[in-house]
């Protein structure tokens, strides 16, 4: 499963009928894990049915899509996956699926162990991003927290990512800065 390394990881998390942008945890002598936070459609699906896919994306604009808005069901198509049927992005270029396992609670989160059960790469070429890309994912992480709590700090790295966007970025990832703009009502 070479497609984690240690780290963070981003990826669009799918789970039954439901795609968000979620980070993955690689540590060393760990399993890759997942924080989910109470409340969260992500979070009651691999609660209620015990797996999750990773898709791994090159276009940018899904990160801002499936956090603020639900994924339609020609987005997302059934996989047979570690013995059980699952589902994963269509428009992924790679995916693992995993079985999850719950590893601690506390108040307001769940600590996710994943266990790899299969993975493909569907996209043969390699697609190169720009530094865009990588503030279209930073940018979307700070706006799923602003628009909660719309604190200055924030805002200020929302703009700052958002300039990064409009220098850096291509066609895609300048729509999905406007959107992020949109969305956070700047």
């Amino acid at each position: 499963m070479g497609l984690l390394n240690e780290g963070i990881t981003e990826v669009i998390a799918v789970t039954e009928n439901n795609a968000a942008p979620i980070g993955i945890i690689v540590r060393p002598g760990m399993p890759p894990r997942l924080v989910l936070f109470k409340g969260s459609r992500t979070t009651e699906n691999i609660l209620r049915y015990g797996w999750v896919t990773a898709n791994f994306v090159s276009d940018c604009y899904l990160y801002p899509q499936y956090a603020f808005s639900d994924a339609a069901a020609t987005d997302l198509m059934r996989v047979f996956a570690g013995g059980i049927m699952m589902q994963r992005l269509a428009a992924a270029d790679a995916w693992i699926a995993f079985q999850t396992t719950v590893l601690h609670e506390t108040e307001e989160t769940y600590y996710i162990d994943l266990l790899p059960v299969v993975s493909e790469y569907v996209c043969k070429e390699l697609r190169p991003v720009n530094r865009g890309f990588n503030s279209v994912i930073d940018c979307t992480v700070h706006a799923t927290r602003y628009v909660y709590n719309p604190e200055e700090r924030l805002h200020g790295l929302i703009e700052y990512h958002l300039e990064i966007i409009a220098k850096c970025g291509g066609p895609r990832e300048r729509k999905a800065g406007r959107y992020l703009r949109e969305i956070c009502g700047l």
